[in-house]
Parts: structure tokens; C-alpha cells; sequence
């Protein structure tokens, strides 16, 4: 696993968290793709994607994913959970 891609995504995915469950809500299912640097300076692609994890209305799943354009394949994933306030 490149340890760079892996920095910007667990960065990115701690951006992405701070969105409560309550605000994610109403979005679900919902992603996005765009273009940013890693903390090395190197051009990549954030994609994220935002969906329910086992239930409709349970905890909310965040995909995400860090990759050079075009080589999708040699990037890296990582999930992370948004628990559902109660």
C-alpha cells in the first residue's frame, strides 16, 4: 500500500467524517469524485462515496478512495463508519 495515498485518504476521511449522521441523512446514497494533492504534493483522485451500511436509516458507511488519474488500480480504499445518533 502506498503509505502517500494512504495518508491522503485517511486525511480525507476525517474531513468527511465530521459531517453528522443527522446532516448525511438525508443524501444517502451519495458520492463524488475530484481532483486534490496528497501531503507529498502529488496529483490525485478522491472519490467518496456515502451509503447505508446494513439497513435503510442504520449507520452510514463512508467508501473511500485515493487514486492517480488513470490508475485507478493501484490506489487505495478504506471504509470507515458513521454511527446513527440516537
Amino acid at each position: 500500500m502506498d503509505p502517500d495515498l494512504r495518508d491522503a485518504a485517511e486525511e480525507e476521511a476525517q474531513r468527511a467524517i465530521r459531517l453528522a449522521w443527522a446532516q448525511l441523512r438525508p443524501t444517502i446514497p451519495w458520492g463524488d469524485t475530484y481532483e486534490g494533492f496528497t501531503p507529498a504534493g502529488r496529483e490525485v483522485c478522491f472519490e467518496r462515496a456515502y451509503l447505508w451500511d446494513t439497513v435503510v436509516g442504520g449507520d452510514i458507511r463512508l467508501e473511500l478512495s485515493v487514486y492517480e488519474p488513470r490508475d485507478y488500480e493501484h490506489g487505495v480504499t478504506i471504509e470507515t463508519l458513521i454511527p446513527r445518533a440516537f
